[in-house]
């Protein structure tokens, strides 16, 4: 447990250790002068200067950046037909599918008419059937009342029948 115990203590010490001589994350105004001789010297020296190195870097950039470029340039050529393809062919599509809707749409209109129209059928019917069924009622009560009268149209034939003899 105790050898446990050092190795960690000794990990705990190397790091305060490594990070106390770590060095500023911002230079020193010495260390910018001292870049700044150096910077000089080198180019007293006939060595090339970091704005040189600079300049051959960028130059060898754009150069690249251009060659690129034109290789691309067919790329882009063949994907702006392929986007002009796509855009046409997406139109074709939205016409298409606007006319299928408005033909939907008419018909529609049309199921609707003819469905207000059997609508009004319907409830036209209901109205005579149950005119109907009244009548019926009022056929049915006319029917026994004509049927209790021939019945008593026949007790007072009897009747007057036994008075005449």
């Amino acid at each position: 447990m105790s050898s446990l115990y050092s190795r960690s203590k000794d990990l705990s010490s190397r790091s305060r250790k490594s990070l106390s001589d770590s060095p500023p994350s911002s230079p020193s105004p010495s260390t910018k002068t001292f870049r700044q001789e150096r910077a000089s010297r080198s180019d007293s020296s006939g060595v090339e200067s970091p704005s040189d190195r600079l300049s051959s870097r960028t130059s060898t950039y754009t150069r690249r950046e251009n060659r690129l470029a034109s290789l691309s340039k067919t790329d882009d050529d063949s994907a702006s037909k392929d986007y002009k393809k796509l855009y046409e062919d997406a139109l074709t599509e939205n016409e298409k599918l606007k006319s299928r809707l408005d033909d939907s749409k008419q018909e529609l209109t049309k199921i609707r008419s003819q469905l207000d129209r059997v609508t009004q059928e319907k409830e036209a019917l209901e109205k005579k059937v149950s005119d109907m069924e009244e009548e019926l009622k009022v056929l049915t009560e006319l029917k026994s009342d004509n049927q209790r009268l021939k019945d008593e149209n026949g007790a007072l034939i009897r009747v007057i029948s036994k008075l005449s003899k």
